[in-house]
């Protein structure tokens, strides 16, 4: 679309809304009917470590999100000299899993607990036997449950659940659902019915602490809804909150919110069977839609499912980025203590191209990018960590490249759980994420890594507020073909992607930095005693 269309788009209400609460930042975009993005706003925020739990007071998610739309509407404005005043879709995305308990008249009654927490292992393992099923730490269920067993009294007083999109949701349209990936990461899902298993709810209801609650876990679950089905409206109270300036006028079609995981499979196109992604950012997993169940249960393999509920297999990952993150500020002090005023973006490709000279195996460095607990390799609490021998070669290339395989390292070891021993293989392998906007340099070492193809989209860095906003603009239509198809057709029809394969070389030297992380573990494991000030 020209720069007329887009300002009658604007004008007439004919553009969709997308937001996504990522880890670190809050982003919104506008796109056209051609799924082209015409505008952004974003807000930066953090958790925080309050009382041993990661969580995310929820005044600030209100203060993010007005600030994004109003850094949007400000961007729209700019370019097109108009106001945004009517939006005709608007799909909202989170980063799932956690616990958000409310009691009948909408207050919350816990801090909002995030997907970072490992605070839930007796639960998670309890679930996991009772269930045959492998319920994750950080899963919805597994905090409610850990809570019961923790004997916290706001389960009392617990009328509702869900997640952080359902919540924003919620509140922007009166609504208590969820779109179904973001719900398979709350409750195992069955694939036939579209909804929570039957079988495995009364499982859960029969248990001791539940029976003594005076609520029933199928009462007090948001509604599951698929890609495409009706979500609501945006209500004059939602419209509001989402931009109190009151230009916006309420009336938006609502898409069933989503997770990032189900907004990352949108995003590069990956919701076909055999067909797979990874997104790397604060954390790291990848989605591999499935063709037949797995053979067995695997605690580091989680069962969730695309935004039409078709199963995936998800190795997650609490760790990704956030310790490269911090080296960069450290050489960023440095070129500024010498007078040097370098972009971050700058930064970040001057050391990620130097991984070119490194030796294969990182030149015997080692490097754990903890900075939270992490499941897969069963750390509890997580303490970023580097580490080298006397005669390991110490040099920037080696030490960058020890950076990106600790970045990659547990999402390896729960892709060769996959590929080694249930047989999974992927026709379409594709990532997407931040370090991939310096190119070539992650996505090989990625490809290296898991000794697989790795593709990256050109529309892969518009990341998952995109996402959302094409599964707003799928729900907002009419005739619904299937959501792969409705991707194939008319969003990806012209994309351009590279792929990688992987080099012998690089693929060998990943796997002697993997036996060197797996054996000192044990080092990292330890660190967890340190206590954190």
């Amino acid at each position: 679309m020209d720069f007329k269309q887009n300002i009658a788009a604007v004008e007439s209400g004919a553009t969709v809304l997308g937001i996504e609460f990522g880890s670190t930042r809050i982003k919104a975009v506008l796109i056209n009917a051609d799924f082209q993005t015409i505008a952004s706003g974003s807000y930066t925020w953090e958790n925080d470590l309050k009382n041993g739990i990661w969580t995310y007071a929820l005044p600030s998610v209100w203060t993010g999100v007005q600030t994004c739309y109003a850094h949007l509407a400000a961007d729209v404005q700019s370019r097109y000299h108009v106001p945004i005043e009517k939006i005709g879709a608007i799909g909202i995305s989170a980063m799932m899993h956690g616990y958000l308990p409310f009691d009948r008249e909408g207050k919350q009654l816990a801090e909002f607990r995030t997907w970072r927490n490992n605070m839930t292992s007796a639960a998670a393992a309890i679930l996991t036997d009772k269930l045959q099923f492998n319920i994750p730490q950080r899963w919805s269920i597994a905090h409610l449950y850990q809570a019961l067993l923790n004997g916290e009294e706001h389960v009392k007083e617990l009328d509702f659940f869900t997640t952080l999109a359902g919540y924003v949701h919620w509140q922007l349209s009166g609504e208590k659902v969820l779109g179904i990936g973001d719900a398979s990461g709350m409750f195992p899902i069955d694939e036939k019915t579209g909804s929570y298993d039957t079988d495995m709810l009364a499982a859960f209801s029969v248990l001791p602490e539940v029976k003594a609650c005076s609520w029933q876990i199928e009462n007090i679950l948001p509604h599951v809804l698929r890609a495409g089905e009706s979500a609501g409206r945006l209500t004059p109270e939602g419209a509001h909150l989402l931009d109190p300036s009151g230009r916006l006028s309420a009336g938006a079609q609502m898409a069933p919110p989503e997770g990032d995981a189900g907004t990352g499979m949108v995003s590069t196109n990956a919701v076909r069977k055999r067909t797979g992604n990874i997104s790397v950012g604060t954390s790291a997993f990848s989605m591999n839609v499935l063709e037949k169940p797995l053979r067995q249960v695997h605690r580091d393999i989680d069962i969730v499912t695309t935004p039409e509920g078709a199963p995936v297999a998800m190795v997650h990952t609490n760790n990704c980025s956030s310790d490269i993150n911090a080296w960069i500020g450290l050489f960023r002090d440095f070129a500024q203590y010498l007078g040097q005023q370098v972009a971050p973006d700058q930064l970040y490709h001057l050391l990620f191209v130097h991984t070119a000279k490194a030796e294969p195996d990182a030149g015997g460095l080692l490097n754990y990018n903890c900075l939270s607990g992490e499941n897969i390799t069963e750390v509890e609490n997580g303490r970023p960590l580097f580490l080298r021998t006397p005669h390991s070669r110490m040099n920037l290339p080696n030490f960058m490249l020890s950076q990106l395989y600790s970045a990659f390292a547990p999402l390896k070891i729960g892709m060769d759980i996959l590929v080694r021993e249930e047989g999974i293989r992927t026709e379409v392998m594709i990532a997407h994420g931040g370090l991939f906007k310096t190119p070539i340099i992650a996505q090989q070492v990625l490809a290296n890594a898991l000794n697989l193809p790795i593709t990256v989209m050109n529309t892969a860095s518009e990341g998952g507020a995109w996402g959302m906003a094409v599964l707003a603009s799928f729900a907002a239509r009419e005739e619904k073909p299937a959501l792969a198809d409705f991707l194939d057709e008319q969003v990806f029809r012209s994309a351009e992607s590279t792929t990688l394969m992987p080099e012998p070389m690089g693929v060998e030297g990943c796997e002697k930095f993997i036996e060197r992380y797996k054996a000192a573990l044990s080092v990292e494991q330890s660190a967890g005693v340190l206590a954190d000030e």
